[in-house]
C-alpha cells in the first residue's frame, strides 16, 4: 500500500506554500484563486462521498475512524496492526478505542502472527465484511458515476487506471 501524497500530506512540499497568492507566477499553470475553487470543490465531494456512510455507521454508533479501520482491514485482511497505524497516520490509543469496539462487536479479530507472536493480525469476520461492502457501496456508486460523467480521457491520463 502507498501513501500517495507523503511530502504534501506532511507538510514537507517547499511549493506548497505560495506568498504572492499565484501559482501562476511561480510557473504553474492555474492561478491561485482557481485553485482555491478546486480545494472547495473537494470539500464538498468529501462531504458527499463520506455522508451515506456516515448514516451506515450511526446506526451502530460508529464514526469515520471505524469506517476506516474497517476499510483497511477489509481490504488487506491479515494486516498487521503496526502497518495499520502507519496508513492510518494515527496513535496507538486513537485507534486501540476504535479497534477495541470493533472486535468486541464481532467484526474484527485478532490474530498473533505465525512467525512473531507478537506481532497482532487483523481480519475481518463475515460480519465486518458485511459491513465494510455495505458502507463501499454508496461509495462506489458515486465513483462510478464521476467516472462515467469524466469520459475515458481522464481515465487513459490516470495511471490508476493504467494496464499493467
Amino acid at each position: 500500500m502507498t501513501d500517495l501524497n507523503p511530502p504534501l500530506a506532511r507538510g514537507k512540499a517547499a511549493d506548497a506554500k505560495h506568498g504572492d497568492g499565484s501559482r501562476a507566477a511561480k510557473g504553474g499553470a492555474l492561478p491561485e484563486a482557481k485553485l482555491q475553487e478546486f480545494a472547495e470543490l473537494l470539500f464538498f465531494a468529501y462531504r458527499d462521498f463520506t455522508g451515506d456512510p456516515d448514516a451506515i455507521l450511526a446506526d451502530f454508533g460508529f464514526g469515520r475512524a471505524h469506517h476506516r479501520v474497517l476499510h483497511f482491514v477489509n481490504r488487506h485482511s491479515g494486516l498487521r496492526v503496526a502497518d495499520l497505524l502507519e496508513i492510518l497516520n494515527i496513535t496507538k490509543q486513537s485507534l486501540g478505542r476504535v479497534l477495541k469496539q470493533l472486535i468486541d462487536q464481532g467484526y474484527i479479530m485478532q490474530q498473533a502472527g505465525a512467525a512473531d507472536r507478537r506481532e497482532r493480525l487483523l481480519f475481518p469476520t463475515e460480519r465486518g465484511r458485511a459491513l465494510a461492502e455495505r458502507l463501499a457501496a454508496p461509495q462506489i456508486v458515486r465513483l462510478a458515476a464521476a467516472l462515467e460523467a469524466a469520459g475515458p480521457a481522464p481515465r487513459r491520463r490516470c495511471a490508476f487506471f493504467s494496464k499493467p
